[in-house]
Protein backbone atom coordinates (compact mmCIF):
# COMPACT_ATOMS: atom_id res chain seq x y z
CA UNK A 1 0.00 0.00 0.00
CA UNK A 2 1.33 3.38 -0.91
CA UNK A 3 2.06 5.52 2.11
CA UNK A 4 2.24 9.28 2.27
CA UNK A 5 4.74 11.10 4.48
CA UNK A 6 5.34 14.73 5.21
CA UNK A 7 8.64 15.85 3.75
CA UNK A 8 10.51 19.12 3.94
CA UNK A 9 11.46 21.04 0.82
CA UNK A 10 15.12 21.97 0.57
CA UNK A 11 15.55 25.51 -0.70
CA UNK A 12 18.67 27.14 -2.07
CA UNK A 13 19.22 28.78 1.28
CA UNK A 14 19.19 25.42 3.05
CA UNK A 15 15.81 25.89 4.74
CA UNK A 16 12.79 23.61 4.76
CA UNK A 17 9.10 24.12 4.07
CA UNK A 18 6.25 21.65 4.56
CA UNK A 19 5.09 19.81 1.47
CA UNK A 20 3.58 16.33 1.03
CA UNK A 21 5.66 13.79 -0.90
CA UNK A 22 4.92 10.23 -1.92
CA UNK A 23 7.26 7.64 -0.46
CA UNK A 24 6.84 5.25 -3.38
CA UNK A 25 8.77 7.50 -5.74
CA UNK A 26 11.37 10.25 -5.58
CA UNK A 27 9.83 13.26 -3.80
CA UNK A 28 8.79 16.04 -6.17
CA UNK A 29 9.98 18.54 -3.57
CA UNK A 30 13.62 17.57 -4.27
CA UNK A 31 15.72 18.90 -7.15
CA UNK A 32 15.76 16.59 -10.20
CA UNK A 33 19.34 15.35 -9.72
CA UNK A 34 18.70 14.76 -6.02
CA UNK A 35 15.50 12.88 -6.83
CA UNK A 36 17.41 10.45 -9.04
CA UNK A 37 19.83 9.73 -6.21
CA UNK A 38 16.91 9.22 -3.82
CA UNK A 39 15.47 6.51 -6.09
CA UNK A 40 18.81 4.70 -5.97
CA UNK A 41 19.01 5.00 -2.20
CA UNK A 42 15.49 3.63 -1.79
CA UNK A 43 16.35 0.57 -3.81
CA UNK A 44 19.02 -0.21 -1.19
CA UNK A 45 16.89 0.41 1.90
CA UNK A 46 13.40 -0.67 0.84
CA UNK A 47 13.49 -3.63 3.24
CA UNK A 48 14.69 -1.59 6.21
CA UNK A 49 13.62 -2.36 9.82
CA UNK A 50 11.33 -0.11 11.83
CA UNK A 51 14.20 2.16 12.90
CA UNK A 52 16.86 3.61 10.61
CA UNK A 53 20.00 5.53 11.57
CA UNK A 54 22.02 7.98 9.49
CA UNK A 55 25.68 8.43 10.45
CA UNK A 56 27.63 11.62 9.68
CA UNK A 57 31.44 11.76 9.85
CA UNK A 58 33.60 14.68 10.94
CA UNK A 59 36.05 17.05 9.27
CA UNK A 60 38.67 15.73 6.81
CA UNK A 61 36.98 12.32 6.85
CA UNK A 62 34.53 10.33 4.75
CA UNK A 63 31.79 7.83 5.51
CA UNK A 64 34.19 4.88 5.80
CA UNK A 65 35.46 6.16 9.13
CA UNK A 66 32.00 5.32 10.50
CA UNK A 67 32.19 1.68 9.34
CA UNK A 68 32.73 0.06 12.74
CA UNK A 69 29.90 2.00 14.36
CA UNK A 70 27.65 1.23 11.40
CA UNK A 71 28.34 -2.50 11.72
CA UNK A 72 27.75 -2.46 15.47
CA UNK A 73 24.42 -0.66 15.12
CA UNK A 74 23.30 -3.05 12.37
CA UNK A 75 23.94 -5.90 14.79
CA UNK A 76 21.61 -4.11 17.20
CA UNK A 77 18.86 -4.29 14.59
CA UNK A 78 19.01 -0.82 13.09
CA UNK A 79 18.98 -0.11 9.37
CA UNK A 80 22.13 2.02 9.08
CA UNK A 81 23.11 4.43 6.33
CA UNK A 82 26.28 6.53 6.09
CA UNK A 83 26.83 9.73 4.16
CA UNK A 84 29.96 11.34 2.75
CA UNK A 85 29.93 15.11 2.38
CA UNK A 86 32.63 17.59 1.39
CA UNK A 87 33.63 18.95 4.77
CA UNK A 88 36.32 21.28 3.41
CA UNK A 89 34.49 22.47 0.29
CA UNK A 90 30.75 22.41 0.92
CA UNK A 91 28.77 25.08 2.73
CA UNK A 92 26.47 24.45 5.67
CA UNK A 93 23.45 24.86 3.39
CA UNK A 94 24.88 22.24 1.03
CA UNK A 95 25.55 19.83 3.89
CA UNK A 96 22.00 20.22 5.18
CA UNK A 97 20.60 19.66 1.70
CA UNK A 98 22.59 16.41 1.39
CA UNK A 99 21.29 15.23 4.76
CA UNK A 100 17.70 16.04 3.79
CA UNK A 101 18.14 14.19 0.50
CA UNK A 102 19.52 11.12 2.22
CA UNK A 103 16.78 11.07 4.83
CA UNK A 104 14.11 11.43 2.15
CA UNK A 105 15.28 8.08 0.77
CA UNK A 106 14.71 6.21 4.03
CA UNK A 107 11.45 4.29 4.37
CA UNK A 108 11.58 3.51 8.11
CA UNK A 109 8.84 5.10 10.24
CA UNK A 110 11.36 6.09 12.92
CA UNK A 111 14.66 7.80 12.12
CA UNK A 112 17.69 8.65 14.23
CA UNK A 113 20.87 10.61 13.56
CA UNK A 114 24.42 10.12 14.84
CA UNK A 115 27.18 12.62 14.13
CA UNK A 116 30.86 12.67 15.03
CA UNK A 117 32.65 15.99 15.60
CA UNK A 118 31.61 18.35 12.77
CA UNK A 119 28.99 15.77 11.81
CA UNK A 120 27.30 16.30 15.16
CA UNK A 121 27.19 20.05 14.56
CA UNK A 122 25.52 19.37 11.20
CA UNK A 123 23.02 17.07 12.94
CA UNK A 124 22.11 19.78 15.44
CA UNK A 125 21.67 22.39 12.69
CA UNK A 126 19.44 19.96 10.79
CA UNK A 127 17.23 19.45 13.84
CA UNK A 128 16.97 23.21 14.28
CA UNK A 129 15.79 23.68 10.69
CA UNK A 130 12.53 21.71 10.97
CA UNK A 131 13.75 18.19 10.37
CA UNK A 132 11.76 15.31 8.91
CA UNK A 133 8.94 14.55 11.38
CA UNK A 134 10.02 10.90 11.59
CA UNK A 135 13.28 11.87 13.31
CA UNK A 136 13.19 10.95 16.99
CA UNK A 137 16.66 10.83 18.55
CA UNK A 138 20.20 11.96 17.87
CA UNK A 139 23.60 11.18 19.40
CA UNK A 140 26.49 13.64 19.11
CA UNK A 141 29.95 12.09 19.47
CA UNK A 142 32.76 14.46 20.39
CA UNK A 143 30.87 17.34 18.79
CA UNK A 144 31.78 20.93 19.81
CA UNK A 145 28.28 22.33 19.50
CA UNK A 146 28.97 25.03 22.10
CA UNK A 147 32.01 26.42 20.23
CA UNK A 148 35.34 24.96 19.17
CA UNK A 149 38.55 26.40 20.60
CA UNK A 150 40.75 24.22 18.41
CA UNK A 151 39.08 25.43 15.20
CA UNK A 152 39.17 29.05 16.34
CA UNK A 153 42.88 28.89 17.17
CA UNK A 154 43.70 26.97 13.99
CA UNK A 155 41.96 29.65 11.94
CA UNK A 156 44.30 32.25 13.46
CA UNK A 157 47.46 30.29 12.61
CA UNK A 158 49.44 30.39 9.37
CA UNK A 159 47.62 28.32 6.78
CA UNK A 160 44.81 27.58 9.20
CA UNK A 161 42.03 28.97 7.03
CA UNK A 162 43.30 26.90 4.11
CA UNK A 163 43.22 23.74 6.24
CA UNK A 164 39.72 24.41 7.51
CA UNK A 165 38.36 25.34 4.10
CA UNK A 166 34.64 25.94 3.84
CA UNK A 167 34.08 24.36 7.27
CA UNK A 168 35.35 27.64 8.71
CA UNK A 169 31.94 29.08 7.90
CA UNK A 170 30.30 26.48 10.14
CA UNK A 171 32.65 27.19 13.05
CA UNK A 172 32.13 30.94 12.71
CA UNK A 173 28.37 30.69 12.95
CA UNK A 174 26.89 32.06 16.19
CA UNK A 175 26.58 29.34 18.81
CA UNK A 176 23.00 28.05 18.82
CA UNK A 177 22.15 25.06 21.00
CA UNK A 178 18.38 25.36 20.93
CA UNK A 179 16.51 22.13 20.20
CA UNK A 180 12.81 21.44 19.82
CA UNK A 181 11.82 19.29 22.85
CA UNK A 182 10.29 16.66 20.55
CA UNK A 183 13.84 15.62 19.63
CA UNK A 184 15.80 13.63 22.21
CA UNK A 185 19.48 14.48 21.91
CA UNK A 186 22.34 12.81 23.78
CA UNK A 187 26.05 13.61 23.68
CA UNK A 188 29.16 11.58 24.43
CA UNK A 189 32.45 13.35 25.11
CA UNK A 190 35.96 11.93 25.26
CA UNK A 191 38.32 12.77 28.10
CA UNK A 192 41.52 11.11 26.86
CA UNK A 193 43.60 13.92 25.35
CA UNK A 194 44.73 12.25 22.15
CA UNK A 195 44.13 14.19 18.94
CA UNK A 196 45.45 16.75 16.47
CA UNK A 197 44.06 19.65 18.47
CA UNK A 198 47.00 19.36 20.85
CA UNK A 199 49.30 20.29 17.97
CA UNK A 200 47.36 23.50 17.33
CA UNK A 201 46.70 24.95 20.75
CA UNK A 202 46.66 24.30 24.49
CA UNK A 203 43.24 22.95 25.34
CA UNK A 204 41.85 23.12 28.87
CA UNK A 205 41.25 19.74 30.43
CA UNK A 206 39.31 17.56 30.21
CA UNK A 207 39.40 17.17 26.45
CA UNK A 208 39.66 14.41 23.85
CA UNK A 209 42.66 15.92 22.07
CA UNK A 210 40.48 18.09 19.81
CA UNK A 211 37.26 18.97 21.63
CA UNK A 212 36.90 20.10 25.23
CA UNK A 213 34.33 18.54 27.53
CA UNK A 214 32.48 21.82 28.10
CA UNK A 215 32.13 22.32 24.34
CA UNK A 216 29.92 19.22 24.11
CA UNK A 217 27.34 20.28 26.71
CA UNK A 218 24.18 22.35 26.42
CA UNK A 219 20.99 22.60 28.50
CA UNK A 220 18.63 20.92 26.01
CA UNK A 221 20.52 17.60 26.13
CA UNK A 222 18.51 14.63 27.39
CA UNK A 223 21.68 12.91 28.55
CA UNK A 224 25.44 13.46 28.53
CA UNK A 225 28.20 10.91 29.04
CA UNK A 226 31.98 11.32 29.35
CA UNK A 227 34.27 8.38 28.52
CA UNK A 228 38.10 8.09 28.64
CA UNK A 229 38.51 8.03 24.85
CA UNK A 230 40.32 10.10 22.23
CA UNK A 231 38.59 12.14 19.55
CA UNK A 232 38.95 9.87 16.52
CA UNK A 233 39.57 6.55 18.27
CA UNK A 234 36.15 6.75 19.89
CA UNK A 235 34.70 5.69 16.54
CA UNK A 236 36.31 2.26 16.96
CA UNK A 237 35.15 1.84 20.55
CA UNK A 238 32.68 -0.92 21.50
CA UNK A 239 31.63 1.22 24.47
CA UNK A 240 30.65 4.07 22.17
CA UNK A 241 28.69 1.66 19.99
CA UNK A 242 26.84 0.16 22.97
CA UNK A 243 26.03 3.53 24.49
CA UNK A 244 24.89 4.94 21.16
CA UNK A 245 22.55 2.00 20.65
CA UNK A 246 21.24 2.36 24.20
CA UNK A 247 20.35 6.01 23.71
CA UNK A 248 18.71 5.40 20.34
CA UNK A 249 16.59 2.69 21.97
CA UNK A 250 15.69 4.36 25.25
CA UNK A 251 16.65 8.03 25.17
CA UNK A 252 19.27 7.53 27.90
CA UNK A 253 22.80 6.18 28.25
CA UNK A 254 23.56 3.16 30.42
CA UNK A 255 24.99 3.89 33.85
Amino acid sequence: MERSHRRREVTAAGSWSSRPCRSSRAPACLPRDAARRVEGERAAVSASPEEAVLLLHGAWMNRWVMSYLALALRREGFAVQTLSYRTMRGTLAEHLARVAEKIAALEAPRLHLVGHSLGGVIVLRYLQRRADPRVRRAVLLGSPVAGCRAAADLAQSAGGELLLGASLGVWREPVDVSVDPRFEVGAIAGTFAFGLGRMVTRLPKPNDGVVCLDETKFPALRDHLALPLGHTLMLASPRIARQTAAFLRTGAFRR
